[in-house]
């Protein structure tokens, strides 16, 4: 269902040329997929997604059994249960699952950036265009460009790095990774923050009687929950929040990742920094290029954390570990 949203959202962060006429307006989304239907057939709407659902099961299953221990770490007990913990709990249990699962991550952004007019990739195709890809090396900048003692010192550094940094194999597929980790802090540790927050609040006296899923009475302590269950609407409604909070924290971070991991596919190949690709939106579209797509980001997201999380408090419930 959301495959297709997807691939569109990828082409307007990534900046595709042949798309980038359709973004900014409500009904650039619907023009794009014609678009796409057009000149590629329907496939084409879910090209990359093979690759989703090799990612999305590891990505999914190392997140939450990440995230289970890791709390269990930071907060053994209530006492310890603040926000501040709960955020970054949640912020390394997606790192771990990220540092997994990355190489599958770039492989499905590449495979939905191409269009016909360049040239059409299976998964053993884009595999190899990306392990032989050859980085140009980073551009000289003039001393004028140098405005200060930091950037030059910034120049120095990325100098350096290069030298010793791979610029093909195995390398290629951590492109964009940086910002990556950089957008999983908040995505992940707001998404599990936030979850777990909107469920103490239904969980609270006052509404429970509206919000708790109804449970047969166990005569044995061990068999029930450590904390009540919410009902359908309400786990639902707390995923959702956290999908809607969590997207919006880190979008920005989430257009720079892209337009990195696009970087062997256009132009001269040359890997481009962090700062160097957010001045080039910067200059493209100004503060609005940092949020191309957030719409599409909201109607694939929201819906897909809420299910995932109320997938995970069942198969919590149902295992006796809630």
């Amino acid at each position: 269902m959301v495959a297709p949203l997807d691939r569109v959202k990828i082409l307007f962060q990534a900046s595709n040329p042949q798309f980038a006429k359709y973004t900014g307006s409500w009904t650039g989304l619907a023009a794009a997929i014609r678009d796409i239907k057009r000149t590629e057939g329907f496939q084409g709407l879910y090209k990359g997604h093979s690759v989703t659902l090799l990612r999305i099961f590891p990505y999914a299953a190392i997140k939450f059994l990440a995230y289970e221990q890791i709390r269990a770490v930071i907060i053994p007990s209530s006492e310890y249960e603040t926000p501040f913990r709960r955020l970054v709990s949640g912020s390394l249990a997606g790192v771990t699952s990220v540092c997994f699962t990355y190489p599958l991550e770039l492989m499905r952004v590449r495979m939905a950036f191409e269009t016909r007019q360049s040239h059409r990739s299976g998964l053993v195709d884009i595999w190899r265009q990306i392990y032989h890809e050859r980085a140009q090396p980073p551009s000289t900048r003039s001393a004028a460009a140098a405005e200060s003692s930091s950037i030059a010192v910034a120049e120095s550094a990325s100098s350096a790095i290069s030298k010793v940094v791979p610029r093909t194999g195995l390398a290629n597929f951590y492109r964009g990774f940086s910002p990556t980790i950089l957008g999983m802090l908040p995505y992940a540790g707001m998404s599990f923050l936030t979850h777990d927050t909107v469920g103490d609040l239904f969980r609270h006296p006052s509404v429970a009687r509206y919000t708790l899923r109804r449970r047969k009475e166990s005569k044995n302590p061990a068999d029930r929950p450590k904390r009540p269950q919410l009902n359908t609407t309400s786990e639902l409604l707390s995923g959702a929040v956290a999908g809607l909070v969590s997207q919006t924290s880190s979008y920005p971070v989430e257009v720079l990742r892209r337009r990195m991991q696009v970087g062997g596919a256009v132009g001269d190949g040359r890997r481009l920094g962090i700062a160097e690709t957010a001045r080039a939106i910067w200059l493209e579209r100004g503060f609005r290029g940092f949020w191309v797509g957030l719409t599409i980001g909201y109607v694939k997201v929201v819906p897909m954390v809420a299910v995932s999380f109320y997938v995970y408090e069942r198969a919590k419930g149902s295992l006796g570990i809630s």
